[in-house]
């Protein structure tokens, strides 16, 4: 991969003091995964769940907080000029849906935060989960890329919760 800048911006004191480089290396390790060679430019806004149903209710017209939400910079196809670093577009990642998400599932803020993060960078390169092809296919790339950071598989159902209690980003 080229070089990428990776802007993460923490909007609230809520956030661990490592929440930075955990969403920094968890967006690198996506976009190194997806194949992204051009040099590329995107932000991550680690944020409250306020702000983010704010932008929710703006953008998506759903008046709730939700866990993470991508907006791309570009649409479908469009390019920019070889030699200017490609803009992918910006993650908000909610820290109290987030907490509550990772203590219900049994997983660290940590796990969790930077499963959110890949989610959100790999929607920036324009993977999604609306069939379940695409679903499959984007899963299958998010389980490589945490397993690289060392995470285990967020899909999988912890003991204490069944298989329909699973939830994926949204």
């Amino acid at each position: 991969m080229s070089t990428a800048t990776i802007d993460v911006i923490v909007g609230s004191k809520a956030w661990p003091r490592t929440a930075a480089s955990i969403a920094r290396g968890a967006a690198m390790a996506a976009l190194s995964a997806a194949g992204q060679k051009k040099p590329a430019e995107l932000s991550v806004l680690l944020t409250t769940d306020g702000a983010v149903r704010k932008l929710n209710a703006l953008y998506r017209h759903k008046d709730k907080a939700t866990n993470v939400l991508s907006f791309p910079a570009l649409d479908a196809g469009e390019s920019v000029p070889r030699n200017v670093p490609r803009p992918l577009g910006d993650v908000a990642i909610a820290y109290g849906v987030l907490a509550k998400e990772a203590k219900a599932e049994g997983k660290t803020v940590k796990a969790h935060l930077s499963h959110l993060v890949v989610h959100g960078v790999l929607h920036l390169l324009g993977y999604d989960h609306d069939g379940d092809k695409d679903a499959a296919t984007m899963e299958r790339l998010e389980k490589k890329i945490l397993a690289g950071l060392g995470i285990a598989d967020p899909y999988a159902a912890p003991a204490t919760l069944s298989v329909t209690q699973k939830r994926r980003p949204r």
